[in-house]
């Protein structure tokens, strides 16, 4: 064929020196000089007349560079000839050889007019060639441009690709192909082959000929006209419609790509590096169509940055659908939809930020925030509706509240990230927010009241069934405080989370032991639904009150310390003849006995104060009530516990016995040994951090027994002067038994509360003048105040004493 083609060209030449070859009607020539006897089967040369025909269909009357200008008669007798031409085949030799070659005359006539009309209106003279036509040449140049492939790799480029790309140059002219024509295939063919092969190097090749495309200024004048009057129709969808070269060519590249930018999580999910390229098609594309402005495009009067915007909005739409279809089919295992889609919208926002929106952001800087502002809004709709329903603290509230939350604060930091300096509040209020904090603190806080309102009742109810009976020492607690604690644990389940108080219970001999609630605490925070500090606080103010009612209720069931405490004596001054056991006899029944009814020896409760550590976890008056209470009871059963030892326990070796009949036959070691029992077994089932507190307060009421001993010991007791040295004596016995050798009491404490007594031991050794001068000048010069001095008078055995406080205080003898 190659033989025959050369051959026959050669022969169209002969005679005609010095003419362009290209102006020459090609296939014309071949028709004519090439007859059926070189081909050797009928079929082949039926096949190659026909492509010749087509071939000058093709350029002279289908595509014709330019119009006829007149009716269209010459093109009817151009295809009849055409036909003629190919029904000759049918007839016998002698009668179709006839035809075809008077059919080939008649068609030299009328197609070198044709193939010599003035060429696009130009001054230069030139004619139009045959086969200026826009589709044949293209497609010719196509097929050329093609052989740049590797035959035995698609997705490569041959190499001699530059020698092929030298050589086609040579065909330019003869089919009128420009540099933006050339381009413009190339790029095209080389896309083409991208979206076959999927070859990002292939894709690489063709952007850089998008980019060699010149722009409409960077054209000369013949080539704008030139391109200018190309135009093909093109039936689509919404009709036919004629459309430039360019936009034969680049519109399909552009849709294409918009297509794939449309839903870019879908179609790049694996491959970040492609998407780029393929923003870099689309955006070159999009400029040079935006060139052609003679017939507008759709997209002319959207920006580049409103165009990725639309890339978003479509595929973030696209990627929402299909999530939303896979939590429909997925079996959530008992978690709500609703938490299971904002969990696979934040993990889309993940994806979007770390791989796609580096690449929109080049283009669009807030291409962040457009994704995250969209993602907020389609799982905003979905979750209205439940956020509207939503009364009460169910698991699904519970499920859902903190996923959406948690959403909503990424979608936040995400934009507030993107912001880049920029005020974030413009953006934050183009968002519809969720309100999940808002509903939830209404929820949680209706749920909180009737929550609140049950634990009072339970604690109530829990402390009327309360048996207060002795409890042993590997138990030191009383059950209603155990009730107490689960009853908030159990009530409080599903609460917020907050801060505690540690309470302990003191049964019998004040056994101490905190049942912190840190663990219960722990167990608000199970629930994560978000909420405001109001609910927070109210949840506070329910705990602290239900501790509140429960200490309040122990203290008011606690006996008094003054019912403890016998009445203090008539104060009477010195009488020799008194007879001690008479007055003894009175003392003791004129003695107040407590109420039985309100004592409750056996066991009673206290609240451990919180020490700094503890209050500084707590947000700042949290639970100053219950603290408040529980201390109040710590000192009121301290204090209590001291009194009933001294006062209660040991009355008799204490209280009533000691120092009678005189202070050398009755000292203080044999007290002692009782104080040390009742001291041991306290010791025993008290805990550690109250030890000191509650041994000080036994010290406290030792010392207080003693002073009563000393100053209102009644008319049984009184004293010489020269008892102070053995009253000194057993002041110490007593002060290093609290201090216990290093183990007991520091010594610094009890020297502070020692002191007091200290100073009335002193007194009882001065002299009866000295005490008197004092009393009656009251100078206060011995440190003592009118009624200690005169208490000591009245207890003084000595006349002078005795007529001072008859004459000064008109204070009777003693009497049996």
């Amino acid at each position: 064929m190659d033989s025959r083609t050369r051959q026959g060209l050669l022969n169209a030449l002969s005679g005609k020196v010095g003419k362009r070859m290209d102006t020459l009607l090609i296939p014309l020539e071949l028709l004519c000089c090439i007859s059926r006897t070189e081909f050797s089967d009928k079929k082949a040369y039926i096949r190659w007349q026909k492509r010749q025909l087509n071939m000058l269909a093709e350029g002279l009357v289908n595509h014709p560079a330019v119009g006829f200008g007149e009716s269209g008669r010459k093109t009817s007798e151009f295809r009849i000839l055409l036909a003629k031409i190919e029904e000759s085949e049918a007839f016998p030799p002698s009668t179709g050889e006839v035809q075809r070659t008077e059919s080939l005359k008649s068609l030299r006539d009328i197609a070198i007019p044709l193939a010599e009309r003035p060429a696009r209106g130009d001054l230069t003279g030139e004619v139009c060639h045959w086969a200026d036509g826009y589709h044949l040449n293209v497609r010719l140049y196509e097929k050329l441009l093609v052989s740049v492939f590797d035959v035995l790799d698609e997705g490569k480029l041959t190499e001699e690709v530059e020698e092929i790309l030298e050589l086609l140059k040579s065909t330019w002219r003869v089919l009128g192909i420009t540099e933006t024509i050339h381009y413009t295939c190339y790029a095209w063919i080389l896309f083409r082959q991208y979206v076959i092969t999927s070859e990002q190097g292939i894709l690489r090749h063709a952007i850089d000929q998008l980019k060699k495309i010149p722009l409409k200024e960077q054209r000369g004048p013949q080539e704008r006209l030139h391109l200018k009057s190309l135009h093909v129709r093109v039936d689509g969808e919404e009709g036919s419609r004629d459309v430039s070269f360019l936009q034969s060519f680049l519109s399909p590249i552009q849709k294409w790509a918009d297509k794939q930018l449309g839903d870019y999580h879908l179609n790049f999910a694996e491959g970040s590096m492609v998407m780029e390229d393929i923003v870099t098609v689309a955006m070159i594309v999009r400029r040079l169509l935006l060139e052609e402005s003679d017939i507008p495009v759709q997209s002319s009067t959207v920006s580049d940055r409103d165009q990725i915007e639309l890339y978003i909005s479509s595929s973030v739409k696209n990627s929402f659908a299909r999530i939303l279809q896979a939590v429909d089919k997925s079996d959530t295992m008992g978690e709500h939809p609703l938490a299971l889609l904002a969990e696979e919208v934040k993990k889309l926002l993940k994806k979007d930020s770390t791989m796609f929106m580096p690449i929109l952001c080049r283009r669009h800087p807030h291409a962040t925030i457009v994704s995250a502002s969209l993602l907020h809004k389609f799982y905003g709709n979905k979750l209205k509706p439940f956020v509207d329903s939503a009364e009460h603290l169910t698991e699904d509230v519970v499920s859902v509240f903190p996923a959406a939350d948690n959403l909503e604060q990424y979608i936040l930091d995400l934009i507030k990230s993107a912001c880049e300096g920029e005020n974030v509040e413009i953006h934050f209020r183009k968002l519809n927010p969720y309100q999940i904090e808002s509903v939830s603190g209404t929820v949680v806080m209706r749920w909180i009241n009737s929550q609140l309102g049950r634990i009072v009742g339970w604690v109530e109810r829990t402390l009327q069934q309360e048996r207060w009976d002795p409890i042993s020492p590997q138990q030191r607690h009383g059950s209603s405080i155990v009730e107490v604690y689960r009853i908030v644990e159990e009530s409080l389940y599903h609460s917020p989370r907050t801060t505690g108080v540690a309470v302990m219970i003191l049964p019998y001999k004040m056994a101490f032991n905190p049942l912190g609630i840190y663990k219960t605490v722990d167990q608000f925070f199970g629930i994560k639904v978000p909420m405001r500090l109001t609910e927070l606080n109210a949840l506070f103010r329910g705990i602290d009150n239900a501790f509140q009612v429960y200490a309040n209720h122990i203290v008011d069931n606690l006996a008094s310390k003054d019912d403890l405490i016998p009445p203090l004596p008539v104060l009477t001054r010195y009488r020799r003849e008194a007879g001690i056991k008479a007055f003894v006899k009175k003392e003791l029944f004129d003695s107040r006995l407590p109420d039985q009814r309100r004592l409750k020896l056996p066991t009673f409760c206290v609240g451990k104060s919180m020490d700094d550590k503890s209050k500084s976890s707590t947000q700042k008056g949290t639970f100053d009530g219950s603290r408040k209470d529980i201390n109040a009871a710590i000192d009121r059963i301290r204090e209590f516990t001291g009194t009933k030892i001294i006062f209660w326990d040991l009355r008799e070796p204490f209280i009533e016995n000691l120092y009678k009949p005189s202070v050398s036959q009755s000292r203080l070691e044999a007290v002692i040994e009782p104080l040390d029992v009742e001291l041991n077994q306290l010791c025993d089932i008290i805990v550690e951090p109250l030890r000191d507190r509650v041994v000080t307060s036994l010290l406290q009421a030792s010392l207080e027994g003693l002073l009563r001993v000393l100053l209102d010991g009644g008319p049984s007791r009184v004293f010489y002067p020269t008892d102070a040295k053995l009253l000194e004596e057993d002041l110490e016995i007593l002060k290093e038994f609290f201090i216990s050798g290093g183990d007991g009491l520091p010594r610094g404490v009890v020297e502070n509360q020692v002191a007091r007594v200290r100073l009335v031991v002193k007194l009882h050794g001065l002299e009866t003048r000295e005490l008197v001068e004092d009393l009656r000048s009251s100078s206060g010069k011995l440190g003592a105040d009118n009624q200690t001095l005169l208490r000591i008078l009245c207890h003084r055995a000595d006349s002078e004493a005795s007529q001072f406080v008859k004459k000064q205080y008109k204070i009777p003898k003693s009497s049996a």
